[in-house]
């Protein structure tokens, strides 16, 4: 097999391609696009994101040491783009896209009431990386849409539709091809 050798770079793919809402100390919000955030630990729950420090949302999620994670769908796939190539310096975001939002419980950021899931998010610690800086934060808050519980009460995120990125390409998921643990079950 055959495989060309490439300069190191990120090609962990996919990724979610999540919207961040934050909010200053002034009131002003604005939502983002990052595809580069994750779970970095189970407990406590806490969550990264990596932000470029000249990003307009920047300075907001320094000065606060907040934000909340809203995890995108099918649906949400225009705005999740948009709010990836369009700056908040420029214009409303929410207002441009009809975003609806409500407030959070425990962060000044709104959630993204078309989301499916809002995860809030206090900043622990940043790590200043080179290109990117990494917000590293616990999860205080978990929002799950009641429209995604199945009949057995248990959150059924794939019926939202997820939204995954790829190499500068968006997908929904495809089928189900096994459970966590498949391989060993008898």
């Amino acid at each position: 097999m055959a495989k060309q050798l490439w300069k190191p770079g990120n090609m962990l793919y996919p990724l979610p391609a999540v919207l961040v809402t934050v909010a200053d100390n002034e009131g002003n919000q604005n939502v983002f696009t990052v595809a580069w955030a994750g779970t970095i630990c189970s407990d406590p729950a806490m969550v990264s994101i990596s932000v470029r420090p000249e990003r307009y949302s920047y300075h907001m999620i320094e000065e606060t040491k907040e934000f909340v994670i809203n995890l995108t769908t099918v649906d949400l796939a225009y705005a999740t783009d948009y709010c990836g190539v369009r700056s908040g310096r420029d214009e409303d975001k929410f207002a441009a896209l009809g975003l609806e939002t409500e407030p959070a419980t425990q962060v000044k950021a709104p959630l993204l009431s078309k989301s499916p899931v809002n995860i809030e998010c206090k900043v622990k610690e940043i790590k200043k990386l080179g290109s990117h800086d990494m917000f590293i934060a616990e999860v205080v808050a978990v929002h799950a849409d009641e429209k995604y519980m199945d009949e057995k009460g248990r959150f059924a995120l794939d019926a939202s539709d997820p939204l995954a990125y790829l190499h500068g390409t968006y997908y929904s998921l495809g089928e189900q091809i096994g459970t966590f643990g498949y391989s060993v079950k008898k």
